[in-house]
């Protein structure tokens, strides 16, 4: 009994007290655990946040840094200009017509940007004609002679040291001048095995001599002169440069005799490493300003003729087909043009009178709708125009892109456009609701975009050398192309196939490659990217690779470089079919007609050109 009379706790109840205690004591320690768990969580979030926060601010100072370099290259590039107009050499270069040369050498067309490399500035290099490692024009005359000499110099043998002046009576000096001659060693022949050139100059042909840069006159002669640092390109009114087969065909000093010269190398796609003057008929097709070389490995299946020459003002930045094969527009500096495909002549000028008449507005990218009633510009003061054509004013105005527009592509719904530009978007447009739809953002500069035959994907190139692809409704990443098979330089030029399975891409390494996708047809998700496969490279252009497209049949894949030539390709073998020479300057744009049989090159010489291909009929 107690001492309240009450009856002491038994057993069960200290046992169940017990139990209790227990119970809460293990609910405290969780609940310390978790809080714990809770604090080091939030931890790691604020040290995460702080990182990225750190991040922004090196992303923004690098920015800043960029922006600085920019305006003080802009600055060097313009006081460099105003001395060379103070010394006169844009009069010089006017007069004597240099081929290849910047236009803001050549007097009458509009001087292009002056703009450098980066996200912000894309092409500068292909519009100033700047050859410091980014994807310019060909490098200036002077520089490309003083390549030359160089070549010429490390490629001639070793001369040996002037005899030693003769001494003694006439009878000593004899023996001392048959005793020099005795170890002077044999002379060296200036080509080696069958007529080929000790070895390529800089720009892939045979060591030429320098010609004369005046214009050609009335004749029938034909020359293939250098222009400044790039493939060869006919002219008039001169003899060909190359040795007489006969002289080297005969028995000379150093030379060895017929039946034992080297035979013919292969050459594989390299077709600039021919010597034109050599190839029989059959391998070649030479105009008075143009010249193909056929592959004599490949059987050859296709012949080309130039059909128009549509000059221009300034550099032509795009050229593209209407899609109905009838209508070839160009974009260059301010204005599109629309060239009839049948004559060649310029139906329309569409021109935003708006903009301020002063300074460069270059039009990098157009494209026709799929009805042809409207044509989409994309330039460099980020502004997507939608023209009607038949009315010559703007149903659109899209703005958003904080950076030039480097690429435009139309969908097949005829309301859809897609937009690449140096803000790192890909955006994509409506035009009858007249708003972005979605944009989709990547690491670096967008420099090619194109949506797919069926509509359901897009497809982007960039600078960091890969290829992405996206679900044009849901925005997810279903492809992203890049790894040991993939590019080793920035992409510049994507297409799909005609199929919508298979997708080429062109790159700063001068290479071609062709992607299976691996993206289901049907159904997209989200899951991680499944990488499509590279099944094919294609090499053999001599420089930065500006542009690629199929021909609608699926059956070539055309290609245009700053080596200033356009190649033809077949997808399934990764053979070149043919190289073509005709622009003096890079091909920044090919374009194949939808309707087949013509195609469209646009170059830094200031000429678009429509040309024809057909099937090679023997004779």
């Amino acid at each position: 009994m107690s001492l309240y009379g009450h009856r002491g706790m038994g057993p069960a109840a200290a046992q169940g007290s017990a139990r209790l205690n227990e119970l809460l004591d293990a609910v405290r320690a969780e609940f310390e655990s978790q809080a714990r768990l809770g604090g080091e969580a939030d931890h790691q979030v604020t040290q995460q946040l702080a990182e990225m926060n750190m991040v922004r601010e090196k992303v923004f100072a690098l920015e800043q840094q960029h922006l600085a370099l920019k305006q003080k290259y802009e600055e060097e590039l313009n006081s460099l200009r105003r001395e060379l107009d103070a010394r006169g050499t844009a009069p010089r270069a006017a007069a004597i017509g240099v081929p290849g040369a910047p236009p803001h050498l050549n007097a009458g067309p509009a001087q292009p940007p002056s703009l450098g490399h980066g996200p912000a500035n894309l092409f500068g290099g292909i519009m100033a004609g700047n050859n410091q490692g980014g994807p310019g024009l060909v490098p200036p005359p002077q520089q490309a002679q003083d390549q030359q000499q160089q070549h010429l110099q490390h490629q001639m043998p070793p001369q040996p040291p002037p005899p030693a002046p003769l001494q003694g009576p006439p009878q000593q000096q004899q023996q001392q001048q048959q005793q020099q001659q005795q170890q002077l060693p044999p002379q060296q022949p200036p080509f080696q095995g069958g007529g080929y050139p000790a070895g390529p100059a800089p720009n892939g042909y045979g060591v030429q001599p320098p010609q004369s840069t005046a214009s050609p006159g009335p004749g029938k002669g034909r020359v293939l002169t250098r222009g400044p640092g790039g493939p060869a390109t006919p002219q008039l009114n001169q003899p060909m440069p190359y040795p007489d087969p006969r002289a080297i065909a005969s028995p000379q000093v150093g030379h060895p005799p017929p039946g034992q010269q080297h035979p013919p190398f292969r050459v594989g796609n390299a077709l600039a490493e021919l010597d034109l003057e050599r190839l029989p008929a059959h391998q070649k097709k030479v105009d008075s300003d143009w010249f193909a070389i056929f592959n004599p490995e490949v059987p050859r299946v296709l012949d080309v003729d130039l059909l128009h020459t549509l000059q221009h003002e300034s550099v032509v930045c795009c050229v593209r087909f209407s899609h109905d094969g009838k209508y070839v527009a160009t974009g260059c500096n301010r204005s599109a043009q629309i060239f009839d495909v049948i004559n060649g002549h310029k139906i329309c000028v569409l021109q935003d009178e708006s903009v301020e008449p002063a300074g460069d507005l270059y039009i990098r990218s157009v494209c026709f709708s799929p009805d042809g009633r409207y044509l989409a510009t994309g330039a460099e003061d980020k502004l997507i125009r939608v023209w009607d054509i038949a009315s010559r004013s703007i149903r659109n105005t899209f703005s958003g892109h904080e950076q030039d527009i480097y690429s435009l592509d139309f969908a097949r719904d005829g309301r859809t456009i897609a937009s690449g530009s140096g803000d790192r978007t890909v955006r994509l447009w409506d035009i009858n609701e007249g708003q972005n739809v979605l944009t989709l953002s990547i690491e670096d500069g967008v420099t090619t975009v194109a949506i797919s035959p069926d509509t359901k994907l897009v497809a982007a190139g960039s600078l960091d050398k890969s290829v992405r692809v996206w679900d044009a409704t849901s925005g997810y990443l279903v492809e992203r192309l890049e790894g040991p098979d993939g590019h080793k330089d920035s992409v510049y030029s994507v297409a799909f196939a005609p199929n919508g399975k298979d997708l080429v891409s062109g790159s700063l390494d001068k290479t071609i490659k062709m992607w299976e996708l691996a993206a289901p047809r049907g159904g997209l998700s989200a899951n991680a990217p499944k990488g499509g496969r590279c099944i094919r490279t294609f090499e053999g252009h001599k420089d930065f690779v500006l542009s690629v497209a199929l021909t609608p049949d699926g059956n070539w894949v055309l290609s245009g470089s700053k080596d200033r030539g356009v190649q033809f390709w077949d997808p399934r073998t990764g053979n070149t079919q043919l190289m073509l020479q005709g622009h003096k300057n890079s091909v920044i744009s090919v374009a194949p007609s939808p309707s087949g049989g013509s195609f469209a090159t646009g170059s830094g010489d200031m000429r678009a050109r429509i040309w024809s291909y057909k099937p090679y009929q023997t004779t």
